[in-house]
Formats: C-alpha cells, sequence, structure tokens
C-alpha cells in the first residue's frame, strides 16, 4: 500500500503559475476539453477544467471556437489510441488557420514509453503534451508553452502521487465522481494500465469524506467512487468496506462504485451490500472469460468457481443486486471448448449486461507476444454469438421490471424523444418517461410500463416532494 502525496507547497506553487497565467495579455480567453476512456478520465478533466477556470478561461462548448483545446487521451485499447490521434491530426488544420489556438494532449497515451517523444516529433505544431502522473503540473507547464511559444513535452516517469488541493468544475451536478484510489498492481496480461497509470496508492479516508461532504453541501445526491480496482483501497480486505460504511453515515442518498476484481472482493464488502442502505444493488464485476486456463494466461488470479461463489454470496447478501461485468473474446491460445465455457458462465450468472470485446493487443504487454493463430472471423462470430445470447438475457432482465415501481434519480432529457426525461434505478438499469426538465437532478417514483433491448420505459407515480 502506497500512499504518496504531493506536497502543499507544491499545489500551492502551481496556484502561482495560475495566476502568472491568469495575469498574461495574450493568453487563451476560452478551453475546450475532450474526455477519452474510462470514468477516471473524466474526473481528471474536472480537475483541469478548475485550474483552467482559475486561470481566467471560460468553458467553450464548440472545440473548433476554443482559443486551447485539450485531449485526455485513453489507451486502454488500440482503438481509443487511434480515434485520438486522429483527432489530434484535425486538429492541425485548425492550426494553421488559426496560429495562436493552443493544443494540449495528456493522459494515459502519452504515458506509453515512447509515445511522448513519437507525438512530439510526428505532429510537432502540439503545444503541450504530458502524461498521467504529472497531470498537477499542468500550470507551470501551459506558463512555459505560453511564454516560451515553443512545444512542451513533459513525462514524468515515477508512479504517480496524491494529489489533494487542486481546483476542479464540476457544473453544479447533481451526481459525481470521486477518485478514491490510483493504479493498479494486478498486471493483467492483456492490460497497459499498471505501465501508464503505476502502482496502486489510496487517498486518505478522511480527504475522500471531506470531499464526499462538500459535494453533499453542494447539493449532490449520487456519488461514484472511482479506481482502477476500488475494492484493493489501501491494501483491500476490510478497508474499502469500512470507507463505505463512514460514507453511508454521511446522508448522501446514493452511493456506487467502479471497478472492482474479483480477487479482492472481500467478505465485508459483500456485507455492506445488505447492511448499508445508501450503497445502491449494482456491482460491476469483470469476468473476462469462463475458463480458467484462459484466465490464467490472463493472470487474473481467480477461477472460475470462485467467480461463481462471489456471485451466489452477493446475491445471497443482496437478492435484487444487478450483476454487469466486461468479457474479451478471442484472447490468444482460445480455444472453441473455452469460448463454449465463457457462454455457459454467462447463461449462469445471468448479468444485467455486458461489455464485450475482441482481444486487441497491447505493445508492452505480455498477451502481445503470446501466438495467436485464431482467424479473425472466427473471433468475430464468436463475439456475435456472446452479444446474441447476452442480448436475450438482458432483454429477459428488463421484461422482468415491468410492473415494478423504482425509484429514479432523474439525470436529463431523452435525446430521442422531447418531451421524455430519463434516469437510473437503485439497480442502475436505465428508465425513460415522459417528464420535464425541471425535474432533473430530484428523484421520482416511476412505474415501469415496458421494456425495449436496453432500457425501460415508464410513468412518474410520485415527484419528490
Amino acid at each position: 500500500m502506497r500512499e504518496m502525496r504531493v506536497p502543499e507547497s507544491e499545489i500551492l506553487r502551481q496556484r502561482e503559475y495560475m495566476r502568472l497565467v491568469r495575469e498574461m495579455p495574450d493568453r487563451p480567453q476560452s478551453y475546450h476539453i475532450v474526455s477519452m476512456g474510462c470514468q477516471m478520465n473524466e474526473r481528471d478533466s474536472q480537475t483541469i477544467a478548475g485550474m483552467f477556470e482559475e486561470m481566467g478561461m471560460r468553458r467553450e462548448p464548440v472545440r473548433e471556437e476554443a482559443d486551447l483545446i485539450l485531449y485526455n487521451t485513453c489507451c486502454v485499447r488500440e482503438n481509443a489510441e487511434n480515434k485520438a490521434l486522429g483527432n489530434v491530426i484535425w486538429l492541425k488544420e485548425l492550426k494553421k488557420a488559426r496560429p495562436e489556438l493552443m493544443i494540449c494532449v495528456g493522459g494515459c497515451m502519452p504515458q506509453e514509453p515512447g509515445m511522448a517523444e513519437a507525438m512530439r516529433s510526428r505532429y510537432p505544431f502540439i503545444d503541450l503534451i504530458y502524461g498521467t502522473h504529472n497531470l498537477y503540473r499542468l500550470p507551470e507547464n501551459l506558463c512555459r508553452a505560453l511564454r516560451e511559444r515553443r512545444p512542451v513535452v513533459e513525462v514524468l516517469d515515477t508512479e504517480g502521487e496524491i494529489v489533494e488541493g487542486l481546483p476542479e468544475s464540476r457544473g453544479g451536478a447533481h451526481s459525481a465522481f470521486v477518485n478514491i484510489m490510483y493504479g493498479c498492481n494486478n498486471f493483467c496480461t492483456y492490460c497497459i494500465v499498471p505501465y501508464v497509470r503505476g502502482r496502486e496508492r489510496s487517498r486518505d479516508p478522511q480527504d475522500v469524506i471531506d470531499e464526499c461532504l462538500r459535494l453533499r453541501d453542494a447539493g449532490v445526491r449520487e456519488i461514484t467512487l472511482l479506481g482502477q480496482n476500488v475494492n484493493s483501497y489501501r491494501g483491500g480486505g476490510a478497508e474499502f468496506a469500512n470507507l463505505l460504511r463512514r460514507l453511508d453515515r454521511l446522508g448522501i442518498e446514493r452511493i456506487r462504485f467502479m471497478t472492482s476484481h474479483p480477487k479482492d472482493l472481500s467478505d465485508e464488502l459483500i456485507a455492506a451490500y445488505a447492511e448499508l442502505p445508501h450503497l445502491m444493488p449494482h456491482l460491476h464485476l469483470p469476468v473476462q472469460s469462463g475458463s480458467d486456463e484462459v484466465l490464467r494466461a490472463m493472470n487474473r488470479r481467480y477461477g472460475r468457481e470462485r467467480y461463481f461463489d462471489l456471485v451466489r454470496c452477493l446475491r445471497a447478501a443482496r437478492p435484487d443486486i444487478g450483476l454487469t461485468t466486461d468479457i474479451i473474446v478471442g484472447f490468444p491460445g482460445e480455444t472453441e471448448a473455452q469460448f463454449e465455457e465463457t457462454m455457459a458462465l454467462v447463461d449462469e450468472v445471468r448479468f444485467d449486461s455486458a461489455y464485450t470485446f475482441i482481444f486487441s493487443p497491447r505493445k508492452g504487454t505480455r498477451a502481445a507476444q503470446m501466438p495467436d493463430a485464431t482467424p479473425a472471423e472466427v473471433k468475430s462470430q464468436r463475439i456475435q454469438r456472446l452479444i446474441a445470447r447476452q442480448n436475450e438475457i438482458t432483454a429477459q432482465i428488463l421484461r422482468d421490471q415491468i410492473g415494478r415501481r423504482e425509484t429514479v434519480l432523474v439525470e436529463g432529457q431523452s435525446a430521442r424523444d422531447a418531451g421524455w426525461i430519463g434516469g437510473r434505478t437503485p439497480r442502475a438499469l436505465m428508465v425513460n418517461f415522459p417528464g420535464d426538465a425541471g425535474l432533473v437532478g430530484r428523484f421520482v417514483e416511476v412505474e415501469i410500463t415496458s421494456a425495449g433491448r436496453n432500457t425501460l420505459r415508464g410513468r412518474i407515480v410520485e415527484e419528490e416532494k
């Protein structure tokens, strides 16, 4: 367990750079952030926005009209990396038309070994490149780029530290992400996260409590705790469950968390689902494969039966719990029989939904060096079969909700239906129903009237008083 913390003096130094940028006559007046990848990147983008606003910039919703554009990148899968690079290349023409435009690229992708230097060589029009471990130094590096009017590249080789005390801009939302830990020690053979996010390090519990108190007092009604592996918080075991118990007493109506690793799912955490009224009955528990042989090759450190045991214990503690998962198809060497074991696991567990992926080799991971003789068309056929089966299960689970009454936190207006709003049940199922935008951020009682492929429909029975 590592809890290295950036000294307060360094944060004060960065705030001084924020002041210096704010006082520059030719600084950018507006910013636009493109956040790619996971919820942790989204939370990082809120900190970046807070720093930009302390530097005197305003948020610009139209990317092309901003004076500064920042890409907060992801590199977990190759297509995410390609998407980020494609977006950056597109900015080259915008920079030609507006030479004063500041272009920044940060996050996981520059943290990959050799990537920052490659980007500087291939894309000299980028003004600032930084990695995951030095986000807190963004004000200093932006100040350098503005003063010197030449590209600045800084990617620290350290594994990162806990940073407290930076500004943030959340936009007055009714729900919020709260990071509780960073990094990962698991080294699954297919995953690049430990290499770009560093080793596990946990925030002090009181810092987490204090942040959640501020959010509660600002009107936030639902928090989602984040980490690459939240249930290994402060070394795993009972520590995460203890944090949840403390948070449950704060009076925040809903508590969620993600993502969990099955090997660290403790008895104390399972018991928390039965005991804590504000902990919502949903868990994202990535299984990745139903085959013991494939799980060993992935270095997941649990087996098929252990996963089944966890599911049984969770449903005994909280019968209404909804389980979601991640599954990789076509891992190097996966046989047809091993894939069928995954299909059988999906049939038995009956996930509410599953995020399914064809294996994507990431340079620098062990799995990228493993022999892989399975044809691409076979992998494609397998994942289509898996998706079809999971869609059947999801549809049946949704049909089973018809007639139930559920408390929904209204998240926003429907993108498809004018006059409709939507939100999630405690189980994290999405429900759309007729309603006014004035209900956003409030709890309403909804009767489920019908089910679609991935969402529910309903009608309001009672609004929050």
